[in-house]
């Protein structure tokens, strides 16, 4: 791998003088090398990171410390080496000319949806949100809310979102699947433990050159928006909804003041969403089975349960229990994460 990337960069630094080069500054194929090659060798230099803290913690096990702190130091050990063989694997994935899924760069498209439990799903909606947002800040992506509906007793029914930033449909396509949460709603008075659930759905962003869609097919309307909570965000028509005739599929952004950028937005996710259905057509017409919810992201299948009585969260595609719920729902899904990715390769 060592090899490789020093092959990498130097490719990287003759592309740094082509890019810089005017005529060479609308070749999409000549800049899309160039992010890549970038974001390799910024995911390199966190490995690099990664080993150095691992050489220096190592140090620090060697001296004469007492037993707690030594307990420590070396969980501290097995945190660092889990991550340095995760982001190794992404490397790995990175730089292998048969790469698993093209799409992992891309920004991703987030959809929640309330499933059975009535008003609680619509909350554990919000609940879910809000911790995706969480984690979408820690990464410092940046999220942006696109359509919502309201639930009867807060939350939503429905709400998706762009999230924009370094490789996160290869991070959060590992989301995409049925959540079930466990726990007694503020609306009990027998303080009896419900199960609800709620469907998420992650897909890849697309540009407008990998799906091509016939605008005579598609038909736009125009509404007023608002915000959460029911507040008024424009008394204008601004808000878009798109819906493509020859699928049905349905497309609706409210988020900015501007027509346009609503328009654009709703696009984006109409886009993501054919891609998606094509897809689909795609393996389903060569027979392909779907190994592992790892893999699929097929919404049909429960992934996680949110056990709220005993604080604990278990991830079923790999049989993972942590007993640290308020910090998962504080967006600290990064180790259920790593370990997915790496049980992927099993």
């Amino acid at each position: 791998m060592i090899e490789k990337i020093k092959r990498l960069k130097e490719r990287f630094n003759e592309l740094k003088l082509i890019v810089s080069d005017s005529k060479y500054s609308y070749d999409i194929n000549i800049n899309k090398e160039y992010k890549n090659l970038s974001n390799i060798l910024s995911s390199y230099k966190d490995y690099e990171k990664i080993i150095n803290d691992i050489n220096e913690t190592k140090v620090v096990l060697s001296q004469d410390i007492d037993s707690e702190f030594k307990s420590f130091v070396k969980k501290e050990i097995f945190d660092l080496n889990l991550k340095s063989e995760l982001i190794e694997k992404k490397i790995k994935l990175m730089i292998s000319p048969n790469r698993k899924d093209p799409n992992d760069n891309k920004n991703a498209i987030l959809e929640i949806r309330s499933g059975s439990g009535g008003s609680e799903a619509s909350i554990f909606v919000g609940d879910l949100f809000r911790m995706y947002r969480r984690f979408s800040e820690k990464k410092k992506w940046n999220l942006k809310l696109l359509d919502f509906t309201e639930g009867p007793s807060g939350g939503y029914k429905e709400v998706i979102s762009m999230i924009s930033g370094r490789s996160v449909y290869g991070i959060m396509k590992y989301e995409s699947g049925v959540h079930r949460v466990q726990r007694v709603p503020s609306t009990e008075t027998r303080g009896r433990i419900h199960t609800s659930a709620a469907s998420v759905v992650v897909l890849p962003e697309m540009d407008d050159v990998e799906v091509t869609i016939d605008m005579n097919d598609v038909r736009k309307d125009t509404f007023c928006s608002s915000g959460p909570g029911g507040q008024s965000v424009n008394t204008t028509y601004s808000a878009i909804r798109l819906t493509h005739i020859p699928t049905g599929i349905i497309s609706s952004c409210q988020d900015e003041k501007s027509q346009i950028k609503n328009f654009d937005k709703a696009l984006k996710v109409l886009r993501s969403r054919l891609y998606q259905m094509e897809l689909k057509k795609q393996k389903d017409s060569l027979s392909l089975e779907r190994k592992s919810m790892i893999k699929t992201g097929d919404r049909s299948d429960k992934i996680r349960t949110y056990n709220y009585p005993q604080g604990r969260v278990l991830d079923h595609r790999i049989n993972y229990s942590v007993y640290n719920l308020s910090s998962i729902m504080d967006g600290n899904i990064d180790d259920f994460i790593s370990r997915l990715i790496l049980k992927e390769d099993d």
